[in-house]
């Protein structure tokens, strides 16, 4: 008999073609897949909490699997051994058979991470941009996303999705450091949304767009008039949250 578990891994997407596996370039889901069919000695299939662009970090991100072999904290110690390191497992959870780390997950949240010097410690793990922001413009912006329903207009354009709702729970950006990070939680994203969001509002942000502008890209639905996507590589994913608790094994 199969075993559901939870699995916390957390990423530097930069070598990878994101989370879920394509033909065109190694990803995460099949690197952790390789993994867990090679600890657990069976065929194993994750199924991620969402999807991740190429280039994309993840601080926790969450999924399921299913096996018949014995999941313990020897385990994810294993697994940290044999995964790259780039990839880590920070807890295996127990879960009820039906229990869902996409379908049930009731809220997603990212934070894009913009600096202003070079680093060579943190290249591609943070955007860098040789120009500052206003900063007040940009979170009387963001404002706007709270009251937002249909984000067609942050969306990839050719997407396969039923519809383009989703309900934004925290959209801020603040000062941290030497860095501007921007932060957004909502119950569901598009393909490309968060950098779609981020590109667009640092338009206003330099002045190159006003903030009555960003309205009318909204309503809109139109992603010709949104601003160039952000690049992925200062874009996380943060946290997967459930309407149940999760049973930690470690």
């Amino acid at each position: 008999m199969k075993n559901r578990y939870f699995i916390e891994i957390s990423f530097k997407g930069t070598n990878y073609v994101g989370w879920q596996a394509q033909k065109n370039g190694i990803s995460i889901q099949t690197t952790l897949d390789d993994a867990l069919s090679k600890i657990l000695q069976n065929n194993v299939t994750s199924i991620g909490a969402g999807r991740t662009d190429s280039g994309v970090h993840a601080e926790s991100f969450m999924a399921h699997f299913e096996t018949i072999s014995k999941v313990n904290q020897n385990t994810a110690f294993k697994l940290n051994s044999y995964l790259p390191n780039d990839i880590a497992v920070k807890n295996i959870f127990t879960t009820k058979e039906k229990q869902h780390a996409r379908f049930d997950c009731i809220s997603r949240s990212y934070k894009y991470i913009i600096t202003f010097q070079k680093n060579p410690f943190l290249e591609k793990e943070s955007w860098v941009s040789h120009k500052e922001f206003d900063l007040d413009k940009m979170n009387k912006t963001a404002k706007f996303l709270l009251d937002t329903k249909n984000f067609e207009a942050f969306s990839r354009v050719q997407t396969n999705v039923k519809h383009f709702e989703c309900e934004v729970q925290l959209a801020e950006w603040k000062k941290k450091g030497n860095a501007t990070v921007f932060n957004i939680k909502a119950n569901r994203f598009l393909r490309g949304m968060v950098r779609a969001i981020v590109g667009t509002t640092l338009k206003v942000g330099s002045g190159e767009m006003s903030i009555k502008e960003f309205k009318e890209v909204i309503k809109s639905k139109d992603r010709g008039m949104a601003g160039a996507a952000a690049k992925p590589y200062g874009l996380y994913f943060v946290k997967a949250e459930y309407p149940f608790k999760l049973n930690s094994i470690l």
